[in-house]
Parts: C-alpha cells; sequence; structure tokens
C-alpha cells in the first residue's frame, strides 16, 4: 500500500527477518512506556478531583443494578458499581479505576492495530498522540463516561478485524469471533458504537477484493457472538418499550436549520483533541481519502472512521441539540493509525519531537491546574469573574451536604426522602448522601431516577429540596402546588470558596402530592 521499506504488500506489517522483529521489540517497549507514565498521570488525576456531574449520576443512579438503564448501555455502570462493591467505596478513585486499565490497553491496541497496517514505529506515534489528545487520552481514558469501555472495545474490534480480513493468519476464524465479542461490548458500552461497527460490512461491500467474506461463515458467526454478548442490552430494550432508544434518536429530530452547526461540531472536537493534533487527524484523513479504495487499508480505515464524523456533523445542521463534542470521537479513534503513518514519515522533522513534548507539558500543566482549581479555587480567588461561577465546582463533591444533615441528626431518617431540581443536580445530591436517604429527581426529564427512584413513590412524603448553585428557582412560588407546605431549611457551601457560586438552598417540603413540575420550568 504505502510503498514503504520492508512492508509487505497490502501495507500489513508482519515480523519475519530478525532485524523485523528487533523493530518490533524496541517499539513495544517504547510504547510500554508511554502507557505507565500515563497511567499513572491519569490515577494521580483520578484521586485529584471529585465526580463530574455525568459521573455522580451514573454512580448514584446506577446503585440499583439492572440489564441496563435510560441514558445508556450498562457496561459502563457496571464497571463504575463492580469497583465500588469491591472495596466497599464509591470514592473517585475507586470508580474511575477501571476507565484507567481500560484506557491503558486501548492504547496498545491502536498501537497493535497501526504497526500491523504501517509499521511499528508509527504504531508508536499513533499510542502517543492518542496519549495527549485531551478528549480520548484524558476524559475517556479517565472519567467515569461511557466512552471509555466504548473506545476500548472499539479498538479491539478494529484490531481484530483487521487480523481477521487484510491479515495473513491460516485460522482467521478466531479474530472473527474475538471482533464479534468486541462488537457486543462496544454497543454494551453505547448505542453509537453501530456507527464504526458498521464500516467493516461497508469494506467488505464495497472492496472487490474482501467481498468473498460475506459469502463465508466466518463473519456471521461473529455476528452471532456479538448479539449473545449484548443480550442483556436487547433484553432491556425489549421489555422496555426502547425508551432508551427513543431518548438518544430524539436528539436528531429536525428542529430549525443551523448552517454553522457542522462546523461548530468540528470546532470543538478540534480544541478538545487539540487543534495541532485534530490538523493532524484532518491531514491524514485526506491522504486515506485520495488513496481511496485502490488501497486497502486506508479504505479499511475510512469505512470505520467516517460514518460517526460525518453523521454527527450532519445532524448538527437541524438538531437544536447540538451534538457534543466527543460523540464522533470514535471515528477520530480510528483515524489515529493513519496519524501515526504520517508522524513517522516525517519523524525526522525538527518541529516534530519539540512539538511532542510541549503537548505533554501543556497536558500535564493543564491537569494540574484544573485539580488545584477543584480542590482550591485558585484560579476563582485570583480571577474575580471566575470567582462568580467557580469553574471546576463541577467536579467538587458536595460531601458538605452530608456532614450537614449529619449534625441536624437528619442523615438516616426513615421519614424524610431529598430531592433535586435536574437529574445532574440529583446525581451531585445522591452521591453526596452515599445512599443514606432515598432520592429522587422533582423534574420531567428524570432519567434513571424516573425508573429506579420514580417520584411518585414517595407521595406524601416530607421531603428535602435541594437547589444547586446557580439555581433560580423559587420554590415558594414553582412547587407551592406540591406540597402542603413549604419552609426554607437553610443554605450549605460546598465549594472550595464560599458565595452564592458555591452555595446549596436547602427547603422542607411537607406531604409531597407525587407530582413534578411540567417540563420546561424555569431553572
Amino acid at each position: 500500500m504505502s510503498g514503504q521499506a520492508g512492508t509487505p504488500a497490502g501495507g500489513l506489517s508482519i515480523p519475519s527477518r530478525a532485524d523485523d522483529r528487533a523493530e518490533w521489540r524496541a517499539a513495544d517497549r517504547a510504547v510500554v512506556a508511554i502507557i505507565l507514565v500515563a497511567t499513572a498521570v491519569r490515577l494521580a488525576f483520578a484521586g485529584a478531583i471529585g465526580l463530574g456531574i455525568d459521573e455522580s449520576y451514573m454512580v448514584a443512579a446506577g446503585r440499583t443494578l439492572g440489564w441496563s438503564y435510560f441514558d445508556h448501555p450498562p457496561l459502563s455502570w457496571w464497571l463504575a458499581r463492580g469497583a465500588a462493591l469491591a472495596v466497599f467505596s464509591e470514592a473517585p478513585f475507586v470508580v474511575r479505576l477501571p476507565f484507567v486499565v481500560l484506557f491503558a490497553f486501548t492504547t496498545w491496541f491502536v498501537y497493535r492495530l497501526t504497526a500491523l497496517l504501517y509499521r511499528p514505529r508509527a504504531g508508536v506515534w499513533a499510542a502517543a498522540a492518542l496519549t495527549l489528545a485531551p478528549m480520548l487520552g484524558v476524559t475517556s481514558a479517565t472519567w467515569v463516561l461511557p466512552d471509555g469501555p466504548l473506545d476500548f472495545a472499539l479498538a479491539g474490534f478494529a484490531l481484530a478485524s483487521a487480523h481477521a480480513v487484510l491479515g495473513r493468519s491460516a485460522r482467521p476464524l478466531g479474530w472473527w469471533l474475538v471482533a464479534g465479542v468486541c462488537a457486543g461490548l462496544a454497543v454494551m458500552s453505547k448505542y453509537s458504537a453501530v456507527l464504526t461497527l458498521a464500516g467493516l460490512p461497508l469494506f467488505l461491500l464495497t472492496s472487490p477484493r474482501h467481498r468473498h467474506w460475506l459469502l463465508r461463515p466466518h463473519p456471521w458467526l461473529a455476528l452471532g457472538v456479538a448479539l449473545v454478548v449484548a443480550l442483556p442490552l436487547i433484553v432491556w430494550i425489549l421489555q422496555n418499550g426502547a425508551a432508551s432508544l427513543g431518548f438518544q434518536g430524539g436528539r436528531a429530530a429536525v428542529e430549525t436549520f443551523r448552517p454553522w452547526g457542522p462546523f461548530a461540531v468540528l470546532a470543538g472536537a478540534a480544541v478538545f483533541l487539540l487543534p495541532w493534533i485534530f490538523a493532524g487527524l484532518a491531514l491524514a484523513l485526506v491522504g486515506l481519502v485520495r488513496r481511496g479504495r485502490r488501497d486497502p487499508v486506508s479504505w479499511f480505515l475510512l469505512c470505520l472512521a467516517l460514518p460517526a464524523i460525518a453523521l454527527f456533523s450532519i445532524v448538527a445542521l437541524w438538531s437544536d441539540k447540538l451534538p457534543l463534542f466527543h460523540w464522533a470521537a470514535p471515528g477520530y479513534l480510528m483515524l489515529f493509525p493513519a496519524l501515526g503513518d504520517l508522524l513517522d514519515r516525517n519523524r525526522d522533522a525538527r518541529w516534530l519531537r519539540p512539538t511532542a513534548i510541549a503537548t505533554a507539558s501543556l497536558v500535564v500543566a493543564g491537569l494540574v491546574v484544573v485539580s488545584l482549581e477543584v480542590r482550591t479555587g485558585v484560579l476563582s480567588r485570583l480571577v474575580p469573574a471566575l470567582a462568580r461561577e467557580q469553574p471546576g465546582l463541577q467536579a467538587v463533591d458536595w460531601t458538605a451536604l452530608r456532614d450537614d444533615l449529619r449534625r441536624r441528626g437528619l442523615l438516616g431518617r426513615p421519614d424524610l426522602v431529598v430531592a433535586a431540581p435536574q437529574w445532574h443536580a440529583t446525581g451531585k445530591v445522591d452521591y453526596a448522601l452515599g445512599g443514606a436517604l432515598p432520592v429522587f429527581c422533582l423534574c420531567a426529564d428524570a432519567r434513571q431516577y424516573g425508573v429506579v427512584h420514580p417520584a411518585q413513590a414517595y407521595r406524601g412524603s416530607d421531603v428535602l429540596i435541594v437547589l444547586p448553585p446557580g439555581s433560580r428557582r423559587d420554590p415558594l412560588v414553582q412547587y407551592a402546588d406540591l406540597f402542603a407546605t413549604i419552609e426554607p431549611a437553610g443554605t450549605v457551601d460546598v465549594g472550595p470558596i464560599g458565595g452564592e457560586a458555591a452555595r446549596l438552598r436547602l427547603f422542607i417540603g411537607r406531604d409531597y402530592g407525587g407530582a413534578v413540575p411540567e417540563a420546561g420550568a424555569a431553572r
């Protein structure tokens, strides 16, 4: 394919001579070093800050185990809950640990995929670039989100598929079955996995040299394995009327024409991948497109990468729920092998090594600053404009609320339940209380809380209403029809620095009627 010296026809790098094996060993050692250093940094970061709003929600609402969950398939929920049960702790370091470990394997898979398709040195560059891209190497690699197990499963799927379809294995069935397992795990992580997984049948249909696979049992056996692995999710969908699919699909509903939408999505991806890494991925993508179907390796990567990148960019044309920048991350993940090839072919450029070192320094410095802001509010103290918002507050655990309720003798009181006005605030409150009191969402968009703690179940109860920092609600007015009486119950500061931006407001509502405010009510 690429015409590189020592690369077999078709672009697959398979060690044969002693020199080749030595190159692979050197590359293996380099990538292991990258993984060990990056994992150490991620572990430190995982323990340095509290859980974000999505993380708190998943950990707290996920205490009730199920075949699946309202927002996403179950794998990430199970990982966090399994870690918490294993060591009897929901500490941020504990629940994040499985995600850090999984990304170490993701990095290795991307390296091996790149080495297989191009050269081992290219794999080292791909692993390094992936590690330094914050949207993948920090958030997906550390936080309790579906993206971590999704990236792990898709990278494994791509590697196994490349071995099965493009490799020279005398017994490809094993690779096909591994690809099936990884495909099932990907679907068990996030519904959008199907966009990347669909790239393999697309490749087989459009590549005459590889179309014969569709007439063989191997891919169909792999599909059967994937369905077996994803069976818990399938059962849950059938039992719950596809509510989760409807929720996720509703985000693509046509609302209004936004010609700037795709540019905003791509610009956001550029920021969170880092602009120069995004530019490298874009150049690598152009190279893949130029080679096209003439080169099986290029076409294979294109088929895996483009569906997610293209679809979420197109949806941004009309959806008022602008696709989040990380939704297309699996598509970019599939471009890192081509980026590794591009960097390796320019490895003697004077700018490359200093840029890599500067990028690593920037990422580490960014993690240190974020950690300091969350723990001390140092930036908010130095910049008055930030003090009004306290940007690190989302990653502060509201444990001060638990301490306050314990001092009042309210923690664990059997006749009291707790509520918050949004699903994400409910998650923060529920995580902070550690299950000591029932918590439900006093809103129409309750998500998983509508399944495990429906508001109607607490009819007639006294409810402690917790309003998050920045809330403009006036419970004495907005919730007046939901309770017999409502009265203020004080405030609790939860941030690293005090003030309105870090203050919870508490109210007690008596004799809850079981209804919730209509969707779209004031914050």
